[in-house]
């Protein structure tokens, strides 16, 4: 697990500490001959009324409807809910400490489990009380009528309005639920995310054949070992093995592209009406001479566009394909011949 999604499996297990402290439910009768109202709470282990009083009158009035008295000590959920409650806290305080994923989705589903059986029980503890009446002894008999308080929201029954909500403890437990379904969350994505990014990173180790940009102004060329200033000419080979090489220029790539063409896995160029955009070797369009002057000097460019390298042919340049690039590089020994000649005539110079 990663330390938001133990963080928050510690919070929520914290927060249902709330549901031994404040009531769980909270259900409020208003009526005329009531106007302060009567109220009960359903709290972790027992009913209690809003006043000391308020559950015997509450049981008072049902009796004339023929509803069954609420007894806390007669309904047994309310003796395993501390149980219950308790488990899941030290649980999931278990979970955080420990940061198993296998833990967490366990406890969640515990959890969700014993809330879901909560709510569905208390919805069948209200039916139950409302429906089953005992019309034998009951003063005021409406045939059809039930009793039932709405699980949540408001109700009319008879001159009585009933509303029922979530108390403090209830509140804080959603909370916690949801904070827990949040940790889950968290955790299975991380889970999830690192295969991925693990995969991409094997698949460009091992040669996704993808380039990256060049260092220029930083970088030196893999096979004339100068510095990479020029973004026009700029050039990489990726291996079979996903390292990435840079040159300088075009015929610096050649050169090394027809010593180690078996390791090649891909071989990019600069669009030289795009500085610093690399594109595929094989599908780009060289001209070669003309008015332009490559780092080397042997005056190769590429263009990503057919029609911009139809343009330059026509002012005096020569259209090659990769092919006739590596073959012209291959018989003439260039760029090398082309650096000795340079050297030579750095060196006269001096």
């Amino acid at each position: 697990m990663n330390t938001r999604s133990r963080l928050l499996a510690a919070a929520a297990s914290i927060l249902l500490i709330g549901m031994f402290v404040w009531p769980i439910w909270r259900i409020d009768l208003t009526a005329p001959q009531y106007p302060e109202g009567l109220g009960m709470e359903i709290r972790i282990g027992t009913i209690a009324g809003l006043t000391p009083y308020d559950l015997d009158r509450i049981n008072n009035l049902n009796h004339y409807i023929g509803m069954k008295a609420i007894e806390p000590e007669a309904i047994p959920e309310l003796a395993v809910m501390p149980w219950l409650v308790g488990g899941l806290i030290a649980m999931g305080l278990l979970v955080a400490a420990l940061g198993r994923r296998p833990m967490l989705y366990a406890w969640t589903t515990a959890f969700a489990t014993v809330a879901i059986a909560g709510v569905a029980d208390f919805w069948r503890w209200s039916y139950d009380y409302g429906h089953n009446l005992d019309f034998e002894n009951a003063i005021i008999k409406v045939p059809g009528m039930s009793y039932q308080p709405p699980l949540i929201g408001t109700k009319q029954l008879l001159n009585f309005t009933a509303t029922s909500w979530p108390g403090v403890g209830g509140s804080l437990a959603f909370l916690a639920m949801a904070l827990a379904i949040t940790a889950v969350v968290l955790a299975w994505r991380t889970r999830t995310a690192r295969p991925v990014v693990a995969a991409a990173l094997t698949l460009a180790a091992c040669g996704g054949g993808k380039p990256r940009p060049i260092a220029y102004d930083e970088a030196t060329c893999a096979s004339c070992h100068m510095g990479i200033t020029d973004r026009r000419f700029g050039a990489e080979l990726v291996t079979s093995k996903g390292k990435v090489l840079s040159f300088d220029s075009i015929e610096c790539l050649a050169t090394f592209y027809v010593r180690h063409r078996d390791v090649a896995r891909s071989v990019w160029v600069t669009d030289y009406a795009r500085p610093g955009t690399l594109v595929p070797a094989d599908s780009a369009h060289y001209v070669r001479g003309g008015e332009t002057q490559s780092p080397m000097g042997v005056g190769i460019v590429a263009y990503a566009d057919s029609g911009l390298a139809a343009r330059a042919v026509a002012r005096g340049g020569e259209r090659l394909g990769w092919s006739e690039v590596v073959t012209l590089v291959e018989q003439t020994g260039a760029p090398h011949a082309a650096l000795h000649l340079i050297e030579r005539g750095v060196g006269a110079s001096r």
